[in-house]
């Protein structure tokens, strides 16, 4: 192992972006729940199957090392001792006021560069899930879902805008799996 690849796995508690060290800081409760519930049903969804689920592991994009929340990668080629090595096939980040800036800047820009072909960005504050896939080397907004209570739901009296509420969303890798938007924010 090289010194640089032992830095990479033995020194947690920092990102890597644009040559600057981005110190983390502990999660919130809120965060890690959502997090952990999206984690929970992309495992239980990819048991036995080629793709895996990852949380709390760098990924290496070029010269940047980011701590994806949660993530998918489907090229085993890509997993190594204590980190991933390219981009993953999805990326989840869920927001924190330390964190959202990047979240919604530079790190979307890095994942798009690299290719990760789906990024969600979940905000735990308005219950949202933004949701980019990658076209043409670059995000496209796909949409915004948003966990709405029955009352709000309810209030919607034009069919036309009621027919437009989403109540779960799909990863684009797969067709059959159909994640309830109140199942991450639960």
């Amino acid at each position: 192992m090289n010194t640089n690849t032992e830095r990479i796995v033995d020194e947690p508690g920092y990102e890597l972006i644009n040559g600057e060290e981005i110190m983390m800081s502990p999660a919130r409760p809120i965060h890690n729940w959502i997090a952990g519930n999206l984690y929970r049903i992309l495992g239980n969804y990819l048991k036995g199957k080629r793709c895996k689920v990852y949380f709390d592991v760098y990924v290496l994009l070029g010269k940047e090392r980011l701590a994806p929340d949660v993530f998918v990668v489907c090229d085993t080629n890509k997993i190594k001792d204590g980190y991933v090595e390219g981009a993953p096939d999805f990326v989840a980040e869920v927001l924190s006021i330390s964190t959202q800036n990047r979240d919604l800047g530079v790190k979307k820009d890095i994942y798009e560069k690299h290719g990760v072909s789906e990024y969600w960005i979940i905000d735990p504050w308005n219950e949202s899930i933004t949701v980019y896939h990658l076209k043409d080397g670059k995000y496209r907004l796909e949409n915004i879902y948003r966990n709405l209570s029955d009352k709000e739901i309810e209030s919607y009296e034009d069919e036309k805008e009621r027919s437009l509420i989403k109540l779960t969303l799909k990863i684009r890798l797969y067709n059959d799996l159909e994640i309830s938007i109140r199942d991450i924010f639960e």
